[in-house]
């Protein structure tokens, strides 16, 4: 099993703890930040960052739906990791200060990926599936934090 990993990242026209604090508040902006692809989106343990159990079904494709159960912790500042109880998946959130009132906001998520020629597949794919959700994700924090 190789390990899959991928990655998008975006500036955004707003200071990195205005950004951080919304990808943070798990009850309240980041169900509003899910593009279609999430599902059944339920906070089930505190709500704002570190300590954090959320719930979401995550529709890849028409036929991968992957039912998530993260605990979010926050190791370092501008750092969530959100680590998902039922598979090997991990996302992490890094936002950083990117210049006056700009940050940059990063999400890499990876997890063990199959092997044969399913693995083959899907490390060559899925990378750019997942980079589009979030991409769609990060878009919309940007059009919430920037009003």
């Amino acid at each position: 099993m190789a390990q899959v990993e991928a990655t998008t990242e975006r500036i955004v026209a707003a200071d990195a703890e205005k950004v951080f604090d919304a990808l943070a508040d798990y009850t309240g902006t980041r169900g509003k930040l899910l593009p279609e692809h999430f599902s059944e989106y339920e906070v089930r343990e505190g709500g704002d960052g570190e300590g954090t159990l959320v719930h979401w079904k995550l529709q890849a494709t028409s036929k991968r739906v992957r039912d998530c159960l993260l605990e979010v912790t926050e190791p370092t500042d501008g750092q969530l990791v959100e680590k998902d109880r039922n598979s090997s998946m991990v996302t992490t959130w890094t936002v950083t200060p990117a210049g006056e009132g700009r940050s940059k906001a990063v999400v890499t998520t990876v997890w063990n990926g199959a092997g044969g020629i399913g693995g083959f597949f899907e490390r060559t794919f899925a990378p750019k599936g997942l980079g589009r959700i979030y991409d769609a994700v990060l878009a919309n924090l940007a059009t919430e934090v920037e009003k």
